[in-house]
């Protein structure tokens, strides 16, 4: 009788049991009349790095049940997979190129693309070693990539189905900027932190001099009263965008400033007069209830802009730079403009007082970088009409949240919902499928777009890029440089893993998908929608959310 060893070695015995499953293909799922379906699809970590504890708990998870049901009889799928994760990835190859002395302009973009995939083969193939380490019985035979290029397909399809229907459209907005990765943000990705900075009370001139009225800076111990001025005062977190002002606000409602509404004003240090205008959303509590309006550079500012027709000034270049439009401050960091827009206010006394003033700030949540709201044109989806269903297939009970707390969170979420920006200026991620034809934007400026009809100015929405443009027959064609938010090829997981679509037009690009077609409808049919999801709290409006619309 062979005789047990003394101490037990996981090595030996765990990679000998799971290389015996693996050998009898145990894991695997296939669809099975005479079986309930049961499927899991692997929330797909990120190809950014290796999988840390969190991972290995929530595959844990995942495991469990997974094994459960194939123990009670239930055909189960686990879907297994990774994710490109766009700008994380970009992020970390970039400050790999850096240890090098190079940036991915260096490169250029396709030498960088290079550089990207053979990152993604080497954390990638680690992170499968890992989840296989871990006892994971997915389906192996179906690992998934965000970036395949059947997957590539399903992402274009939908979003050439969106854009057909209405509910993807080009404009200029304000959205959040990140100047150091140089691209836009959703709001979902702006990491918004308690931040202890100053609220800088400052005396705008007024243009019709005003005598015998009140002006009140209102303090937490006193209010103090201003007669026979010729200024107002108006209370700021962000003095630096104060060049790029087109307007003062005040509330309607506001007793002490209704004589004040249509009057003039003088910007300081930059001389630009602008107008004072009535708006409810003004909060008369903070500050003196006076507010400079920025259109450019505050989502709140840009409302008000588009309400009462305001100029829109754009005062910082992508990098935060400000830039001419600034005056004697061009050339200066915006943190660099601060300070010195603060020190000529002081030196010409127009600085009535400086609190400090605790507030949210938005920041990258991949750099941690200080996010600029950025007037920039960029493309979106209308979330709304997505949203509807979404929110009534959870209250019908057709999808339950455990625990039921977070179902809240997530109908407070959907039910103001805002249009998702999906737009993305870097390299790693799907190429918009948007191409442009350059005789026909000769003809004017790129426009926004708004509907299908835009296409008759130049852009050409597509799966496959067109030979010639369909309006004037030219064949110049480019495709547009922005990428998606990979959170766009996620949202797709539960049902482009599964090769979707299966009617598509160019098969003759996809051979693989020859004879496997049928197969995965069928598959799909039997396995989608899938039983069960395992994942974390933060990601349900990333992710989650979307994948239910």
């Amino acid at each position: 009788m062979e005789e047990l060893n003394s101490r037990y070695n996981s090595k030996e015995v765990e990679d000998r049991m799971y290389a015996f499953w693996q050998s009898e293909n145990l894991f695997a799922a296939k669809v099975n009349p005479d079986k309930k379906p049961f499927c899991i699809v692997i929330p797909p970590p990120n190809v950014t790095g290796i999988l840390h504890m969190g991972h290995a708990l929530n595959n844990t998870y995942q495991d469990i049940l997974i094994r459960l049901r194939r123990m009670q009889g239930f055909e189960s799928l686990w879907m297994p997979g990774t994710d490109h994760a766009g700008i994380a990835t970009q992020n970390v190859v970039e400050r790999q190129l850096a240890k090098e002395g190079l940036k991915r302009q260096d490169l250029g973009r396709d030498k960088f693309l290079e550089r990207v995939w053979q990152w993604k083969e080497q954390y990638g193939s680690t992170i499968i070693r890992q989840l296989k380490k871990l006892g994971a019985s997915s389906d192996w035979q179906r690992v998934r990539f965000t970036m395949d290029e059947e997957y590539s397909q399903s992402v274009k399809e939908v979003f050439v189905a969106l854009w057909n229907k209405g509910l993807i459209y080009q404009d200029d907005k304000i959205i959040n900027w990140c100047p150091r990765c140089q691209t836009a943000l959703s709001d979902e990705e702006a990491a918004h932190r308690e931040v202890q900075g100053n609220l800088y009370y400052i005396r705008y001139s007024l243009k019709e001099e005003i005598r015998n009225s009140k002006f009140e800076i209102r303090d937490k111990s006193q209010i103090e009263n201003h007669t026979s001025q010729n200024y107002i005062v108006v209370a700021t977190t962000r003095p630096e965008t104060m060049v790029g002002d087109t307007a003062v606000a005040l509330n309607p409602k506001d007793e002490r400033y209704k004589h004040l509404i249509g009057k003039t004003v003088i910007v300081p240090l930059i001389e630009r007069e602008i107008k004072i205008i009535a708006d409810e959303l003004i909060d008369m509590e903070f500050g003196t209830g006076l507010v400079k309006v920025t259109p450019a550079h505050d989502s709140n500012d840009y409302e008000m802009g588009k309400r009462h027709t305001l100029e829109f000034i754009n005062i910082m270049h992508p990098n935060a730079v400000l830039n001419t439009n600034a005056g004697d401050y061009n050339g200066l960091d915006r943190f660099e403009a601060r300070e010195a827009i603060i020190e000529d206010l002081k030196e010409r006394k127009l600085i009535e007082k400086i609190e400090p003033h605790t507030h949210a700030v938005g920041h990258c949540y991949r750099c941690s970088t200080v996010i600029e709201p950025y007037l920039s044109r960029q493309w979106f989806v209308k979330m709304e009409p997505l949203a509807k269903p979404a929110i009534e297939a959870v209250k019908d009970g057709r999808i339950n949240f455990y625990p039921k707390r977070w179902a809240k969170v997530y109908l407070n979420w959907m039910e103001n919902i805002r249009d998702w920006c999906i737009s993305r200026q870097i390299w790693w991620g799907h190429r918009l499928p948007v191409y442009y034809c350059k005789e026909c934007l000769k003809t004017g400026s790129q426009c926004k777009v708004e509907s299908v009809k835009c296409k008759e100015k130049g852009i050409i929405v597509a799966k496959v890029k067109p030979q010639k443009c369909p309006d004037c027959g030219g064949g110049d064609i480019y495709q547009d440089e922005d990428v998606l938010d990979t959170w766009f090829s996620s949202w797709l997981w539960p049902f482009a893993t599964f090769y979707w679509p299966f009617n598509t037009k160019d098969e003759a690009c996809l051979p693989a998908r020859q004879g496997r077609r049928m197969k995965d409808e069928k598959d799909l049919n039997y396995f989608y929608p899938t039983s069960v999801l395992v994942t974390a709290p933060e990601i349900i409006f990333f992710w989650v959310a979307r994948m239910i619309m």
